[in-house]
């Protein structure tokens, strides 16, 4: 049996039992796979509904442009079906969003346009605002507005929920699930709550969201709202996706505890997951007392873990949120073991004769350059050597006029892993700034000692 097109596999996802993160759980907690989807997300299923049910009433016209304002999986299956339908698209999408996000969108012909995040969804910047005025402005164009477009619910409605019902044999008592657009929790809290008016569904939402305290209070609380690092969950306005009825409790996770949790579902439990699936489990084991002996909780484990791998798989970016605290040696513990000595380093109007002499009486082979006190650059060795094969008059020239560029500065918290990554043969040194303002250098000899040590 073969497809006629990879829009054919969408849905049909995989339910997997969780045993190791969930050990401390009375009752069984499985995951809806979505990442099997064409697009690696749960999106591909409502990018396609809507798509389709736009050309049954005429909104999108052969060869339009779909324009669309998404953070990276909404995007990713609308690009996929417009591919396989003939139409071009434009996604405009936020700064925090990861890099990875952004080039598997254009990998399918898009083009994205990058806003930035810190502004109301009202502000002619923000890509909520920016994808309207295109949708204005360019010929023959939809935008889908996958937050109020009713047909996100639908999808999920007509599908996730019915598969949902079906593998747990009609036995989910829980239903555990993000809320962004609400599309996914809603639709499928909608035919899950028919079948079983007692299933409990358990939002997720984040700090920096208005969800959880509307869901409780009836209030919109502007105050409620500031920049989070999450992604693909939570926001700053009501989608007409979410509906409030059907979700009966919001549980809050931090961005921390999220981004941790996501690294911990790929550790112990093999499963390559996003960073909102972090989110969505962190939640389920703050709500544990909620569960008991013969529950079962559906988790739905929206996207893939490739997209994050600049963020929450990534130890460096981790660290500098103050996210990592682990036993690695990052650069404050280099220059700690160090043996004391002052950094020396040249001034850019010094002659190449006198920086001979000083790497010759130190016995170094590198030398930051300086101006005014600030570096600026370096010399080494061989820059030296090469500068003189050529021009054997340069000896009385200043340092500057054979200054390359600087070593790169790293921060205090960078690991030993990042810094050694960035040594080699044209860069063999870094640069870092202590806790008291003094610059220090890190040579590969330094982190031998540092681990030797």
């Amino acid at each position: 049996m073969w497809y006629n097109n990879i829009l054919e596999t969408i849905g049909n996802t995989p339910m997997v039992k969780l045993n190791k993160i969930t050990k401390d759980i009375p009752a069984t907690v499985l995951a809806k796979i979505e990442t099997t989807n064409p697009g690696n997300s749960i999106k591909d299923r409502m990018a396609l509904k809507m798509i389709e049910d736009a050309e049954r009433d005429g909104r999108l016209k052969p060869g339009g442009t779909i324009i669309e304002g998404t953070s990276g999986n909404t995007g990713m299956g609308l690009a996929i079906a417009a591919v396989i339908k003939g139409y071009k698209c434009i996604f405009t999408s936020t700064d925090k969003q990861s890099k990875e996000k952004f080039d598997a969108l254009r990998a399918f012909g898009a083009e994205v346009i990058v806003c930035p995040t810190n502004v109301d969804p009202e502000d002619a910047r923000s890509y909520y605002s920016v994808s309207s005025r295109l949708e204005r402005e360019v010929p023959n164009s939809w935008k889908p507005n996958q937050y109020d477009n009713l047909s996100n619910s639908a999808a999920h409605y007509e599908q996730t929920g019915p598969e949902i019902w079906e593998q747990t044999e009609g036995k989910i008592t829980h239903l555990v699930a993000g809320v962004g657009t609400g599309g996914t929790i809603s639709g499928t809290a909608k035919y899950l709550k028919e079948k079983n008016p007692n299933i409990k569904v358990l939002g997720i939402d984040t700090y920096g969201s208005v969800f959880k305290k509307y869901k409780e209070t009836g209030i919109f609380d502007k105050d409620e709202i500031y920049p989070y690092i999450t992604e693909g969950i939570g926001e700053d306005f009501l989608p007409q996706n979410v509906d409030f009825s059907l979700i009966d409790h919001f549980e809050k996770v931090t961005d921390k505890d999220a981004a941790l949790m996501t690294r911990e579902v790929a550790l112990r439990e093999g499963i390559f997951v996003g960073n909102s699936t972090g989110s969505a489990v962190a939640g389920v084991l703050q709500m544990k007392d909620m569960f008991k002996e013969g529950d079962v909780v559906v988790i739905i484990f929206p996207d893939h873990g490739t997209r994050y791998l600049g963020k929450m798989y990534n130890e460096d970016w981790l660290r500098e949120r103050g996210f990592l605290k682990d036993e690695k040696l990052t650069a404050r513990d280099i220059i700690k073991k160090k043996e004391t000595s002052e950094i020396v380093t040249i001034d850019s109007e010094k002659t190449v004769l006198e920086a001979i002499n000083t790497i010759k009486t130190l016995n170094i082979s590198q030398i930051p350059v300086t101006q005014q006190g600030m570096v600026i650059g370096k010399i080494t060795e061989s820059d030296i050597l090469d500068a003189l094969l050529e021009n054997g008059a340069l000896k009385s020239a200043p340092v500057k006029t054979i200054t390359t560029t600087p070593f790169p500065f790293v921060d205090l918290n960078t690991s030993i892993d990042k810094i050694s990554s960035m040594i080699n043969r044209e860069n063999i040194a870094v640069l870092v700034e202590d806790d008291h303002g003094k610059i220090e250098i890190i040579t590969q000899y330094d982190i031998i000692n540092a681990m030797a040590g």
